[in-house]
């Protein structure tokens, strides 16, 4: 009686180490599409400082005469008032240092640059900062710099239409954006389900976003819930902002500095600082950035706007 021959077939683990396979660049899963820093009208400064100069608040800042005859009646003297110590915004420098082993970058830099890869994800990092800190920023950052006649509460914890209604009354003149954290944007939009009103879609700047009375709302997860741009509960608070930008509305704008040594994009330089002993390649990122707020009309706030309260379909 025959046998037969034990065939052992070539392993998947023994033929991967001959195959070539197809590679990815580092997946960074903290890039956003970064809405607000697109968006957001920027300004570069040659110094450093940028001076707001604005006028000693009034009703009318120089009495005028409106007569048929000017003739009859003195016409008013007078001037308008500046402020003596105008605000000042300096700009912040958010900065990282990269260092790469060159015997690494030599030899593994196939298919991939390992120093521009590693440059590449550290840009990416600053400018994901950036976008923080002209929002949180405890000296020019948007929240903190609202004053508080432009600062709103919900009427009942939920975003309703209602509450961004009273906040388009704060920022009347040419408001420009919403800017909301996704969840609130979403608690938003139930609201809108709940009495059938859902809000129309704009494209903005390459991207398509929900509208309210034709302002969008834009997203950002650097407003954050309870402190967190990720929170693991189903509740929170958070704030949304209506912002009115541009230097020639007297709105909101985005600051950094021009013409820095090896600029690779707005405000931002990447400079070699030398190879030491071990053979360590060092570069040294800087980002120069900040906001300044050139009318106190220009920004309002909704504050503690709940984010996980849900209504119950059957009870409407």
């Amino acid at each position: 009686m025959s046998e037969k021959p034990v065939i052992n077939a070539l392993g998947r683990d023994a033929a991967y180490q001959l195959a070539n396979v197809t590679k990815t660049t580092p997946q960074f899963a903290a890039i956003t599409p970064r809405w607000l820093t697109k968006i957001l009208e920027f300004k570069g400064l040659d110094a450093g400082i940028y001076r707001v100069n604005k006028v000693v608040e009034g009703d009318t800042p120089l009495d005028v005469l409106c007569s048929q005859d000017p003739r009859k009646i003195e016409i008013p003297k007078g001037y308008v008032e500046y402020q003596t110590k105008p605000r000042e915004y300096e700009l912040n420098s958010i900065s990282a240092i990269i260092n790469v082993d060159t015997r690494i970058s030599d030899v593994y830099s196939s298919p991939y640059d390992q120093i521009g890869e590693q440059i590449s994800l550290a840009i990416e990092s600053l400018k994901e900062r950036q976008e923080s800190q002209i929002i949180n920023n405890d000296d020019y950052g948007l929240l903190k710099n609202t004053v508080d006649f432009q600062r709103i509460q919900t009427r009942d914890g939920r975003p309703m239409p209602d509450d961004l209604d009273e906040l388009i009354t704060k920022v009347w003149k040419e408001p420009s954006f919403f800017l909301a954290h996704p969840r609130a944007i979403a608690a938003f939009e139930r609201e809108c389900t709940r009495r059938g009103v859902p809000p129309v879609t704009v494209n903005i700047a390459g991207g398509t976003f929900i509208s309210w009375r034709g302002i969008p709302i834009i997203p950002t997860d650097k407003l954050f819930v309870d402190g967190q741009k990720n929170p693991k509960g189903k509740s929170g608070k958070t704030n949304i902002l209506l912002v009115r930008t541009g230097e020639a509305r007297r709105g909101v704008i985005g600051l950094y500095q021009a013409g820095l040594p090896n600029e690779q994009s707005r405000g931002l330089s990447v400079r070699f600082r030398g190879i030491d002993d071990s053979g360590v390649a060092s570069y040294l990122l800087s980002l120069y950035c900040s906001a300044a707020i050139l009318a106190d009309d220009a920004i309002a706030v909704l504050e503690d706007v709940e984010v996980g309260d849900y209504y119950d379909y059957k009870s409407i």
